[in-house]
């Protein structure tokens, strides 16, 4: 199938290489007709621009620190005077402080959980908001975010587990009040891929140990191709009566008992 979304104006963020499950989201939308703006931020904004060039079509990236209010009225400045609407967003943002994650829950601070919370959770909503009238000049639209399913705790992931069970609470308030407006907001719950951000959370190979046999159509860590296709599902005309959903992409791990 090609073409699914031909014609469609997506703000990809979070793209930092190659092997970022964003950039794989970018490439698929790109191959299916999608006009496509990267966003970057910080140290991260050189990576962005470097990683652009390997996607089939090399993209702009603008700036975009959700921490920084002005950014995202200058990015929704920019973007209204490339299309006049945009379609849909990719959100692909979340860090925690090294004292949020490894073990040491107890011991963090509410500065360390709440950099967690307002980076991974509530810039989900501030990207909504900020973007929100370019999407109704669109007639509606698709935000996709990604995550790893926070209904469990997992070793190690600690105060960004708490940040992603934020974020689904997020996508789900985002999605009542954006309905109005034609706005879809779901969630794509990922199984572990060995990107770089991956890399930097302690005792992520617990997951890589465990994963592919528990999962009934098995898992492969390194490839992010079947996030990237999801995402790209959830942002095409396909599902036209679908939000508030997290949809697994995790070879059926979460389904199984043991």
């Amino acid at each position: 199938m090609s073409g699914l979304l031909e014609g469609k104006r997506l703000l990809v963020t979070g793209v930092l290489t190659d092997d970022s499950l964003a950039f794989s989201a970018a490439r698929h939308a790109q191959e299916q007709g999608a006009q496509v703006v990267l966003s970057g931020a910080g140290r991260g904004l050189r990576l962005t621009q470097r990683v652009a060039k390997h996607l089939p079509d090399p993209p702009d990236v603008l700036e975009l620190d959700v921490t920084q209010p002005e950014h995202i009225a200058t990015v929704r400045a920019a973007l209204e005077r490339r299309w006049g609407a945009l379609d849909g967003i990719v959100h692909a943002i979340a860090f925690a402080p090294a004292e949020a994650l490894g073990g040491g829950f107890m011991d963090a601070g509410w500065e360390v959980v709440s950099t967690a919370v307002e980076i991974s959770a509530f810039s989900l909503k501030l990207l909504a908001a900020g973007l929100r009238p370019l999407m109704v000049a669109a007639g509606g639209g698709s935000i996709v975010g990604l995550d790893f399913d926070a209904t469990v705790a997992w070793p190690g992931y600690d105060w960004m587990g708490v940040a992603k069970a934020a974020l689904e609470s997020t996508a789900r308030y985002l999605a009542r009040d954006l309905g109005p407006d034609n706005i879809r907001v779901n969630l794509v719950a990922a199984g572990p891929v060995r990107t770089v951000a991956a890399k930097s959370i302690p005792g992520f190979s617990l997951f890589e140990d465990v994963w592919d046999g528990r999962a009934p159509l098995g898992w492969d860590i390194n490839d992010p191709d079947p996030v990237g296709r999801a995402c790209v599902a959830l942002l095409s005309d396909w599902f036209p009566a679908t939000t508030g959903e997290m949809l697994h992409v995790d070879g059926g791990y979460h389904a199984m008992g043991a």
